[in-house]
């Protein structure tokens, strides 16, 4: 597959219209199955950051990789609009969406927040069962910190906040977090690159279990807040790992 940030094409001279015809004519799956199945997957890409903030889609690229015509790509990308993960402009093409370093930090904060409370709640709902579950979280954060790579140490991380998350006991609060992460998830790409940046994690995974596991509620949101790259100097790091092309110019519309 082609870099994100590349425009995919078709070779010059071959007849679209007739390619789209005979792709559509072998997708026997209806066409709005179709389409959501391609958003899904695109949807995944743009999230996870496979597919980069301001990175081109070509229709016709598309089509051709999903064996279908440019009818339920078209769909699919209208939905992706209608969630703001693309940007569809006349006579610029489509893009995945890029958030300004403003937005950015606003979701950071909000995540901060938000799981400096599912810290708290966890160390004031604390049992056996979570203080043992901690443990295996922070365990396989080790693991992956000392033997794994990055998708390793990614996959640790995201256990051992589900396991606060569940420790918390509340589910409402626990969806608004993934909902928000879900947003800045592509932003965080370059997180664990390093053996640095794990070591420095792992660390900061231990002062917060450590906390929900004695029950002491402020010190647990205190980590957790320190946790989150939303204050001035992990954001300022953060920054200074995404490249600006990333981000929109503050106050332009996704």
């Amino acid at each position: 597959m082609n870099s994100s940030n590349d425009k995919l094409s078709l070779p010059d001279g071959v007849d679209t219209e007739g390619a789209d015809a005979a792709l559509a004519g072998d997708d026997s799956r209806p066409r709005g199955g179709r389409a959501n199945e391609i958003r899904n997957a695109l949807q995944e890409e743009i999230e996870s950051g496979k597919l980069a903030p301001g990175a081109t889609l070509d229709e016709r690229a598309l089509a051709a990789r999903f064996q279908v015509s440019r009818t339920p790509v078209r769909e699919a990308l209208q939905q992706l609009a209608a969630r703001d993960l693309v940007r569809i402009a006349p006579r610029q093409g489509v893009r995945v969406s890029r958030l300004s370093i403003s937005q950015v930090r606003a979701i950071m904060e909000s995540v901060g927040e938000l799981e400096a409370l599912s810290a708290k709640l966890a160390a004031r709902r604390v049992d056996d069962a979570l203080r043992r579950e901690l443990d295996t979280a922070i365990d396989r954060c080790q693991e992956a910190a000392v033997q794994g790579g990055a998708a390793e140490y990614a996959m640790a991380n995201t256990f051992f906040h589900e396991t606060i998350y569940a420790g918390s006991r509340n589910p409402y609060l626990a969806e608004l977090i993934r909902n928000a992460r879900r947003q800045i998830q592509r932003y965080r790409i370059r997180d664990f690159h390093t053996k640095s940046q794990m070591s420095k994690s792992l660390k900061e995974h231990l002062q917060i279990a450590r906390a929900i596991q004695e029950g002491d509620e402020p010190l647990a949101a205190q980590y957790m807040l320190l946790h989150v790259p939303s204050g001035s100097t992990g954001f300022s790091e953060f920054l200074a790992r995404m490249p600006a092309s990333f981000f929109e110019t503050d106050g332009v519309d996704q």
